[in-house]
């Protein structure tokens, strides 16, 4: 159905009339919110701290072990953590008051900090407490970050999501920037103690914002979900929508490759070219510096290129930076190659988040963005063990420039079998679905069937508009569905599918139907004969024993 159409009660399609065109928004518009502004520049500061902090942390380990294994494993301690936790935490994001949330997250990564800090002065500080810590930073991390970017709806308006996603790169960025010059100098100056004491205080921003934000709350008619099952559905929804299925397959191959870079560098800079903590701490913000850059001409690229080309032509930009920084023998040249670098990096990353963030519902946001956050985790994690591996055994050069000809042979054929979505999809909520029979919320598992009726020369088109009628019933709760035709009444079709239980199917009618879903069954009543409705019927199964 177009998006200039309704459905009427008999389940025909009738015209809706034409609302405003609404204007494309500013790069900046998502800023003139209250508390999405606040939230943005709690995180600047505390994206100054976390990147203060890491350059802390590589450089004391290079201290306490020197080996290049070693060093690029704080990559994989920071991010492990997150690999291993964030579906679970996206679950309870999706079930519980989120900002609460956010404050748990916020509040153990300011302790991990502080503790940092405090052993560093100490000067008990060993590698594997580092690694520890830093690890504990990471399941902060991991509570937070799906729930941080499933409240973005909450804060901005819908079509300034990929303003918000660009944004919020941008703030990464422009961290990144300053953080490890910051960082390099305290280093210099104080010592890591200083990175890590930093790093603490620059969480109190975040916690204040969250504290003082209120959230509107969320209907649930049906209340919480347990959390296997909420992790469950997660799942399911992830592996029945092609399109985000896409955004995460698109990210894997990308950070699987990238990686590379964020794990060597540091062995690169303090090896090969010899600097000290505070040039490295400059070397790093010529990364920050290209990412703001980026926030600056994305958009106007994004307004003349699809995200497939813009994804394409920063990746093989990106290769070709990792390529120069694993050759060169210059800091300067590093430095200008770092710079396209975080250019490449922060069109790359905007679009895959903006490409998730849109096709998303709000019933199942935090949970799925919270697979994009494992794929994105994950690969770096991976990665540091990868190419930490390759870079001990052969050389630090030649793992970049194993990863740099990965990416670039990886782009022609990522694009060419994954496409991403060019397409706005509406992920609005809408009860489409009429109201079930009554019966006990625990009882199941529960079997329904629709019969549709479908004129013969209308059965291939009737069939393939319900494939995807298909998917959206798994990403609300189905297990199983299929379409059967009747071989003695060529124009009786049966839908079926199978719920696990009475208030799993009760949520796919009261919570988690939208336009879209609304839409893909518009599309499949074109085809049934005209003034029929499909027979619909609800079977709980009757003996004890469970399937």
């Amino acid at each position: 159905m177009t998006s200039g159409s309704v459905l009427t009660s008999t389940g025909a399609v009738a015209p809706e009339p034409p609302g405003p065109v609404r204007p494309v928004p500013a790069a900046w518009s998502p800023l003139r919110h209250r508390w999405y502004r606040a939230l943005w520049i709690a995180q600047f500061v505390a994206n100054i701290g976390t990147w203060a902090q890491l350059v802390g942390a590589q450089w004391l380990m290079g201290d306490l072990d020197g080996r290049d294994f070693m060093v690029a494993l704080i990559q994989t301690a920071a991010t492990l953590p997150v690999f291993l936790l964030v579906v679970p935490a996206g679950a309870l994001g999706d079930m519980f008051d989120r900002r609460r949330l956010l404050l748990c997250g916020q509040l153990l990564m300011a302790a991990a900090a502080g503790s940092l800090a405090l052993f560093t002065a100490l000067g008990t500080m060993t590698p594997g407490l580092l690694l520890g810590l830093i690890a504990a930073m990471g399941i902060g991390q991991a509570i937070s970050m799906p729930t941080l970017q499933a409240v973005q709806p909450d804060l901005v308006e819908s079509d300034e999501l990929p303003q918000a996603a660009l944004l919020n790169g941008a703030n990464a960025n422009i961290g990144q920037a300053l953080g490890p010059a910051v960082g390099g100098v305290l280093i210099s100056v104080f010592g890591p103690v200083a990175n890590f004491t930093l790093n603490a205080l620059s969480f109190v921003g975040v916690l204040l914002v969250i504290a003082l934000w209120r959230r509107p709350p969320e209907p649930r008619p049906l209340g919480h979900e347990q959390l296997r099952r909420a992790v469950r559905a997660g799942a399911r929804y992830v592996r029945s929508e092609p399109l985000f299925a896409t955004v995460l397959a698109r990210s894997a191959v990308f950070m699987l490759f990238a990686s590379a870079l964020w794990a060597l560098l540091p062995v690169i800079a303090r090896g090969r070219l010899g600097l000290d903590a505070g040039d490295y701490g400059l070397l790093l913000g010529g990364v920050g510096l290209g990412g703001i850059l980026g926030a600056i001409v994305v958009p106007t690229v994004r307004a003349h290129v699809d995200a497939d080309s813009l994804v394409a032509v920063g990746s093989l930009v990106y290769a070709g930076s990792m390529l120069i920084t694993g050759l060169a023998r210059s800091a300067l040249a590093v430095g200008c190659a770092l710079i396209v670098t975080g250019l490449a990096w922060v069109a790359v990353l905007s679009t895959f988040n903006a490409a998730a963030q849109v096709v998303l519902p709000g019933w199942t946001r935090a949970r799925a963005l919270a697979y994009f956050q494992l794929v994105f985790m994950g690969g770096q994690a991976l990665g540091g063990v990868l190419w930490g591996a390759v870079a001990q055994e052969f050389t630090s050069v030649t793992a970049l420039v194993v990863a740099a000809a990965g990416m670039a042979l990886s782009v022609p054929i990522v694009r060419w079998r994954l496409r991403l979505q060019a397409e706005t999809v509406d992920v609005s909520a809408v009860r489409h679905l009429p109201d079930p029979p009554v019966a006990h919320l625990d009882a199941g598992p529960v079997l329904v069937t629709l019969e549709w009726r479908v004129p013969q020369e209308e059965a291939a088109a009737f069939i393939a508009a319900m494939l995807p009628v298909g998917r959206a019933r798994k990403r609300t709760g189905a297990q199983l569905w299929g379409l059967f035709e009747d071989l003695e009444d060529p124009e009786a079709f049966l839908e079926v599918f199978t719920v696990a239980d009475w208030s799993e199917h009760l949520r796919q009618h009261l919570e988690r139907g939208t336009a879209a879903d609304r839409d893909l069954e518009v599309r499949a009543r074109r085809f049934i004969v005209r003034g029929t409705e499909p027979r619909v019927r609800h079977l709980v199964r009757a003996d004890a024993t469970s399937l």
